[in-house]
């Protein structure tokens, strides 16, 4: 059933269906890492940690809205069902039970690093295919390459820095 008529061309409306599915996966899945290690960190850096994954699940959720009502503007059905997410997913994620501190920040730069990889390669698929999901794509690369820069540095010392 096709509810919403698209603007693009069939070719295009594929494309950018599937860059912004595939991204919807990435970022509640995101949300999902964030969300088990912020309620399973202990170590030293507990706090800041803490409350740092809170900012990417933020981001990562309200990405996710965006993206899913981008799609469905497009006509495309936006699939963000626990089963889809699941089966689809495919960042790096948590280990079960506690983490370190450490262990928390290498996995978010981890994560985080693999999920903006695969968005620069759907930036490059959407350039021509739809300009505006590109635009927001870019956008979300942004962001996220910025919570990336933060877990990063998080890891090292000043006198790591100039070495």
């Amino acid at each position: 059933m096709t509810v919403v008529k698209s603007t693009l061309p069939e070719e295009a409306l594929r494309a950018a269906g599937t860059a912004l599915q595939d991204t919807l996966v990435d970022l509640l899945g995101l949300s999902l890492i964030g969300k088990q290690a912020h309620w399973n960190i202990v170590g030293p850096r507990f706090r800041s940690i803490h409350l740092q994954l809170d900012e990417v699940v933020t981001t990562a959720r309200d990405h996710s809205d965006t993206v899913a009502e981008r799609a469905a503007a497009l006509g495309v059905s936006p699939d963000g069902r626990p089963e889809t997410i699941a089966a689809a997913f495919a960042l790096p994620g948590t280990k079960d039970g506690w983490q370190r501190d450490t262990e928390v920040v290498e996995l978010m730069v981890e994560s985080l690093g693999t999920a903006v990889d695969r968005l620069r390669e759907r930036i490059e698929a959407t350039e021509k295919a739809d300009p505006v999901s590109q635009d927001l794509l870019i956008t979300i690369t942004a962001d996220l390459e910025k919570q990336r820069w933060m877990f990063q540095a998080e890891n090292h010392s000043p006198e790591q820095a100039s070495s």
